[in-house]
């Protein structure tokens, strides 16, 4: 009698433990992402919160941003609210139209 196992019953013990592995890999590199993002805030960036709000920062600290979402309305948030900063995008041209 062999004393090995078959390759199928390595690769069911052997898949979930490359799964796992590569889910914990994927949450480590995602949380230096936001911890980066976080300590690169600064006032007068523009951000998106998670919840889909886009702003300019007025005003920061270690636990709340406060962001302009319209001219002279601010709006605070906890600080782990910010998901991306938003580059500034410049405003679309109207394309020339084309006259027959």
């Amino acid at each position: 009698m062999s004393s090995g196992g078959s390759p199928a019953s390595l690769l069911i013990f052997l898949l979930p433990v490359l799964l796992i592995g590569f889910m914990i890999f994927s949450q480590r590199r995602r949380q230096r992402e936001v911890q980066t993002l976080q300590s690169a805030l600064a006032v007068g960036d523009e951000v998106c919160t998670t919840s889909g709000m886009f702003g300019t920062i007025r005003s920061l600290d270690d636990a709340v941003v406060t962001l302009e979402i319209a001219p002279g309305v601010t709006v605070r948030y906890d600080r782990r609210a910010i998901g991306t900063k938003v580059s500034p995008t410049e405003p679309a041209t109207d394309a020339p139209s084309s006259t027959e």
